[in-house]
């Protein structure tokens, strides 16, 4: 896994469980409707599978940081 993944949010976080909150925060999420790039790694990508019915994920964005 090499590269960066964009990630949206595009999701309400009302009503969802703390452990989602913590996690879309983690991602650096605060937002409906905006995203972050970040490296593509496997804890990243273990973040996403864990609130994947809350955000977006493009393959392949530009990564600045």
């Amino acid at each position: 896994m090499s590269g960066a993944v964009k990630i949206t949010l595009r999701k309400s976080m009302i009503g969802r469980p703390e452990k989602h909150r913590k996690t879309v925060r983690t991602l650096g999420l605060r937002k409906i409707n905006r995203s972050v790039v970040l490296k593509d790694t496997p804890s990243v990508r273990g973040m996403i599978r864990q609130v994947s019915h809350l955000v977006e994920v493009e393959e392949g964005g530009n990564e600045t940081s």
